[in-house]
């Protein structure tokens, strides 16, 4: 059976890939876009009830089907399947840069005093089009140079990414500065520093790293599952993740969140993996 995060069909329309795998009317090659808003929601439905995860500026989506102000299709970063606003949506852009900061802003002109035209969360990408003093210029406007890195240039501490993010509120499908899950924290981390990483944690469990020993010394950068959650260790003692006990992004020891994990009755830790 497929998985429906994964599979880019609806029965009305699927990937040409998919052709004599899934059922469907129609089966199409589709097209690439940007997202051209600070962040999107990806709908597991059409009707917008349910936020899976969020994508945002710059990220790619190939849409399949565009129907009633909804975009269909598959986001570029991990294969994630959903719906789109449509007019989150623009052309598509080859970008170069990504933000490193917690959070920046998008400015009509390369000038600070300029009222900014847009927030932007960490791993937010932008294509790069030449320099204006200490702003680099964009397709949509400046960015503080400071504030942006290469995409050649990955970051390598995934712990030290996911502290960027302490004290961000908890959001259930979240990806960006202004709301984080357990999945999105984990997600933005690695692909920070290069790494692929899907979107859900039972992928993320199967995807990434190799299985240590339950009794093996935690290093910074281990991730602990527990069934629906995930967890990074900061240090031998420590974890970060975004949690709903906490409502935020919250550092906490190792044995606390492992025993109130249980005690709430969400299960012991079924693997801890190492990159």
């Amino acid at each position: 059976m497929s998985d429906r995060r994964l599979t880019p069909a609806n029965g009305r329309v699927a990937a040409a890939h998919l052709q004599g795998r899934v059922r469907a009317e129609r089966f199409v090659e589709g097209a690439w876009r940007s997202v051209r808003s600070a962040r999107a929601a990806l709908w597991r439905e059409a009707d917008g009830l349910h936020r899976d995860r969020e994508l945002l500026f710059g990220d790619s989506f190939l849409v399949l089907e565009d129907r009633d102000g909804r975009a269909f299709g598959q986001a570029g970063r991990d294969g994630y399947v959903g719906y789109l606003d449509s007019a989150a949506l623009g052309a598509a852009v080859t970008p170069t840069h990504a933000v490193s900061a917690r959070s920046t802003h998008l400015y009509p002109a390369p000038d600070l005093k300029a009222p900014p035209r847009l927030a932007l969360s960490f791993g937010s990408l932008l294509r790069v089009s030449g320099q204006s003093g200490r702003f680099l210029e964009t397709g949509g406007g400046f960015v503080p140079e400071q504030h942006l890195r290469p995409l050649s240039a990955p970051l390598s501490d995934p712990a030290g990414v996911a502290e960027l993010f302490l004290g961000v509120p908890y959001g259930w499908g979240g990806n960006s500065i202004w709301g984080i899950d357990c999945y999105g924290l984990v997600q933005a981390a690695l692909l920070a520093c290069g790494q692929d990483c899907p979107g859900d944690s039972d992928l993320q469990e199967t995807a990434l790293g190799g299985e240590v020993a339950r009794d093996a010394p935690v290093r910074r950068g281990d991730l602990f599952f527990w069934k629906g959650h995930v967890a990074m260790a900061q240090d031998g003692d420590r974890l970060i993740h975004a949690n709903a006990h906490h409502m935020a992004v919250a550092i906490e020891p190792i044995g606390v969140a492992i025993a109130r994990i249980a005690a709430q009755g969400d299960g012991p830790v079924t693997s801890r993996r190492r990159l």
